[in-house]
């Protein structure tokens, strides 16, 4: 493996949203799960101009980063996913920018509560692929373009 143009990123990384103005969320780098997940609660389904959209608060209220902000997305997609203790429950899916290590991409969240998970954004393979990315599990907040809490 060519490993000459790939960027070593820590365990947990800061991440910026810049669609729904998130900026220095921390994300769990999971190469365990293929699908991205983010954190959100009071989900409702709804239609618009014949399309399925979803509704949906991120974060919990004492989140450092919560700003009440209700977000309103079209669903990208529906679908099985198993949670890391082995249940299988359907989840929306929908797409964003993510400002991820200098770089901004297109990324693809589940939308599930993480409330009982330390980090509310996981990030999986399914977009580690479009870095290339090299996980080192020794560090965290390699990222030089985003601002980093431990300095």
């Amino acid at each position: 493996m060519n490993t000459s143009n790939q960027k070593v990123i820590g365990r947990i990384e800061l991440v910026n949203l810049p669609e729904w103005n998130f900026t220095g969320l921390e994300a769990k780098i999971d190469t365990g799960a293929f699908t991205s997940s983010l954190h959100c609660h009071h989900l409702e389904p709804f239609e618009k101009e014949g399309q399925s959209w979803i509704r949906f608060y991120m974060l919990d209220p004492d989140h450092e980063a919560y700003n009440e902000q209700m977000l309103e997305m079209p669903v990208f997609d529906r679908r099985e996913v198993k949670s890391s203790n082995g249940e299988i429950e359907y989840r929306y899916f929908i797409q964003t920018k993510i400002e991820f290590f200098g770089s901004v991409y297109t990324i693809e969240f589940s939308l599930t509560d993480r409330s009982a998970m330390k980090y509310p954004l996981l990030i999986g393979r399914k977009f580690l692929r479009k870095g290339p990315f090299m996980v080192d599990v020794t560090s965290k907040n390699l990222s030089k373009n985003l601002k980093n809490k431990d300095s």
